[in-house]
């Protein structure tokens, strides 16, 4: 969930795993970027986003129009130029694939992660694995949004096993009591 411009992930556990990946991602220059790619089969790219509900949103772009992310958090200097894009659920979004189990859900997603985490913790949906890049050094989000989340993962079976030397991608396994 969130592709940018980077898909070194996708592609190793590919090669190494031989698994199929579904990339989601609503944005114009991802969407072009991984076009351009020479992708086969096992990488499958969605083009709409992960949120806690299913319908459009209006995604800031970010302030370097250099840079890729945008973001469905508020961004007063680049509102005006915000484009609506369709977001799913992850409920809706396994159903129209036919999942009924998610072994890895990797989040890159520009601050949507916190309501997504809301939502599923509320689901009965339980990925073996949780990856997210958490984005508490944006404004109007900080480190306590980010410590209830966790918590929240942590109280529907999640554990904590790795943390990024930047403090911002955390690794969650689902605990084998909670499977």
């Amino acid at each position: 969930m969130g592709v940018g411009q980077d898909i070194s992930f996708d592609l190793e556990m590919m090669k190494r795993f031989g698994v199929t990946v579904h990339a989601f991602d609503p944005t114009p220059k991802s969407i072009d970027w991984v076009r351009q790619q020479n992708l086969s089969q096992p990488f499958i790219m969605h083009e709409y986003g992960l949120a806690d509900f299913d319908g459009t949103v209006a995604f800031n772009p970010p302030e370097n129009s250099q840079h890729v992310s945008h973001t469905l958090l508020s961004r007063p200097s680049t509102q005006t130029s915000a484009i609506t894009v369709s977001v799913k659920c992850l409920e809706t979004i396994m159903r129209e694939l036919g999942h009924d189990r998610i072994d890895v859900l990797k989040m890159d997603i520009e601050g949507a992660e916190y309501q997504v985490i809301e939502s599923l913790a509320k689901s009965k949906i339980r990925p073996e694995q949780v990856l997210i890049e958490f984005h508490h050094r944006f404004p109007n989000v900080g480190c306590l949004k980010t410590k209830e989340a966790i918590l929240t993962l942590q109280s529907i079976g999640y554990s904590l096993f790795s943390v990024s030397r930047t403090g911002e991608e955390f690794s969650f396994i689902l605990d084998a009591v909670a499977r």
